[in-house]
């Protein structure tokens, strides 16, 4: 895939991101971070968002200037994780 169309899925990718997956992620982790249980759509959601994180891999390796916001992604993916596994404990 060519830089330019590597560009325009990279657009694609962060907007959905931005506006969908992000504020969603965030719900999620206060929720966790309140000490609720997640529900089973909350974790299916978290699950398809983290796998639609590794698929972009690809471009990650052709465009290292992502790999910071990728990180970031990964450790807010970490907190709600760890927080929501807390809670489970909890039960």
């Amino acid at each position: 895939m060519s830089d330019s169309n590597d560009a325009g899925v990279v657009h694609a990718l962060l907007e959905n991101f931005n506006n969908k997956q992000l504020p969603r992620m965030l719900e999620i982790k206060a929720k966790a971070e309140r000490g609720e249980k997640l529900s089973d759509f909350e974790l299916e959601f978290l699950e398809r968002t983290l796998n639609e994180t590794r698929s972009a891999n690809h471009l990650l390796d052709r465009h290292p200037e992502y790999h910071e916001f990728a990180s970031r992604v990964m450790t807010l993916y970490k907190d709600i994780a760890t927080a929501a596994l807390a809670n489970e404990t909890k039960a």
